[in-house]
């Protein structure tokens, strides 16, 4: 007699948590990679241009998107009877996104003033 486990389903909170991270630590190498560019042009990148207010806003959008991406993934690792894969993926995507994020913000304050 064979005995199978049953399978549990994967969380919708968990993968939903796993593509926001995602999404948001896309956004988040984007929005550097453009800043590079655009700082490597002759002249630099003027912070008082639209640009530079559109990678800000970039990047605040994408450390939103990263918070909700983290509140998700802990709802998903503590929901019973679900599979947790994706929860703990997106938990760990999400929070090397911010810790990523708080860093690269803290090292422009610092190289800033």
């Amino acid at each position: 007699m064979q005995h199978s486990i049953p399978l549990q389903p994967h969380s919708g909170l968990g993968i939903a948590s796993f593509i926001i991270s995602l999404g948001a630590g896309l956004m988040l190498l984007i929005a550097l990679l453009i800043a590079g560019v655009l700082e490597s042009q002759p002249g630099g990148l003027d912070e008082d241009s639209i640009a530079a207010g559109v990678l800000g806003l970039i990047l605040v959008l994408a450390v939103l998107a990263q918070l909700l991406a983290l509140g998700l993934s802990i709802a998903a690792v503590v929901q019973v009877g679900r599979n947790k894969l994706y929860g703990i993926l997106g938990l760990v995507f999400s929070a090397t996104g911010l810790i990523g994020a708080v860093l690269i913000l803290l090292l422009g304050a610092l190289l800033g003033s």
